[in-house]
C-alpha cells in the first residue's frame, strides 16, 4: 500500500512569506514546469511533468500561479523536488515520510539522513544492500529480523518469490517484516495470499495502462513508463487503503459485511 502524505505542507490560508526550506536559495518563481523537468532530468531521467504535478497534489511542493493559472517554480522549489526524488530513489522512502521530513526542515529542524540498511553475513563481514534490486535469502532474513526457514515457508505459500538463483527483490524485506508482524498478531500467513493476488491484478492493470509508452523501446520512454507505473502504484495503494477503511468502518458500525 502506498503511504501518501496525510496532510499538505501548507494549509489553505498559510502565508508563504515564512520562507520554507531550503533557505539561502532563491524563492523567486521564474521557472516553468517544463524548465524544472529539464533541470532535473540529468539526475533523474524518469522525472516527468505528471510526476511533478503529482508531487504538488500530495502537498510536497507549492509552486506559485500566474494570473492565467500557469505554475511558476523557484530554485528553492527545484531543490525540494531534488530532495524528494533523491529520497525516493535512494531510500525508497514513502511520500508520508518525505512529507514529515520536509515539514521538519521547514520548521528549522535537522533531518538525519536515513542510513542504508546493514546486515552481518555469516562470515562476519558487513553487507550493504544499497540499491541492489535483488538480494540473497540470508540478507532478506537478517534485514527482516527472521530466519531463512521462515522465508522458505513464505515462499511456499506464494507470498514472496525468488528468482532462479534464489535471490529476492529487495522490497521483499518490508513484505516479510509485515507478514511476520501480522503473524505475531494471530493472522494466518496462508490467508495473506489473497493480498498478493490483489496486488498482482493491480500490477497487471497498471502495466496495461503504461504498456503503449513502454512499447516504443527507447530507453527514455521505458524510464518514463517505469515512473508512471510507480505513480499509478501509489494511487492504487491510496485507493485500496481508503476502500479498506470504508469496509472496516461499515463492519464496526453494523457488524456485517458491506454490501457490494
Amino acid at each position: 500500500m502506498s503511504n501518501a502524505v496525510s496532510q499538505p505542507l501548507y494549509e489553505e490560508g498559510d502565508s508563504l512569506s515564512v520562507s520554507p526550506w531550503p533557505r539561502g536559495v532563491s524563492h523567486e518563481a521564474v521557472l516553468t514546469i517544463g524548465q524544472v523537468v529539464e533541470i532535473l532530468t540529468g539526475e533523474f531521467p524518469a522525472v516527468t511533468l505528471s510526476k511533478i504535478r503529482y508531487l504538488e497534489d500530495q502537498g510536497l511542493v507549492a509552486p506559485q500561479r500566474t494570473g492565467s493559472g500557469y505554475r511558476k517554480y523557484s530554485r528553492a522549489d527545484v531543490e525540494r523536488l531534488r530532495f524528494i526524488l533523491m529520497r525516493q530513489r535512494d531510500s525508497f522512502a514513502p511520500l508520508r515520510v518525505i512529507g514529515d521530513e520536509l515539514r521538519a526542515l521547514d520548521a528549522g529542524q535537522e533531518v538525519e539522513p536515513v542510513p542504508t540498511a546493514r546486515v552481518v553475513a555469516s562470515e562476519g563481514r558487513v553487507v550493504l544492500p544499497g540499491n541492489r534490486p535483488l538480494i540473497p535469502a540470508r540478507d532478506v532474513a537478517d534485514l527482516a529480523g527472521t530466519d531463512v526457514e521462515t522465508l522458505e515457508r513464505y515462499s511456499r505459500l506464494g507470498l514472496i518469490t525468488p528468482d532462479l538463483s534464489g535471490y529476492f527483490p529487495s522490497r521483499c524485506v518490508q513484505v516479510v517484516r509485515l507478514v511476520v508482524l501480522l503473524e505475531s498478531h494471530g493472522v494466518d500467513a496462508r490467508t495473506l495470499r489473497t493480498v498478493r493476488n490483489s496486488a498482482e491484478r493491480c500490477a497487471d492493470l497498471i502495466d496495461q495502462t503504461v504498456s503503449s509508452q513502454r512499447s516504443r523501446r527507447r530507453a527514455s520512454d521505458m524510464e518514463k513508463a517505469a515512473a508512471r507505473s510507480m505513480e499509478f502504484g501509489e494511487l492504487f495503494g491510496d485507493l485500496y487503503q481508503e476502500m479498506l477503511r470504508v469496509s472496516l468502518s461499515q463492519l464496526n458500525e453494523h457488524g456485517t459485511k458491506p454490501s457490494r
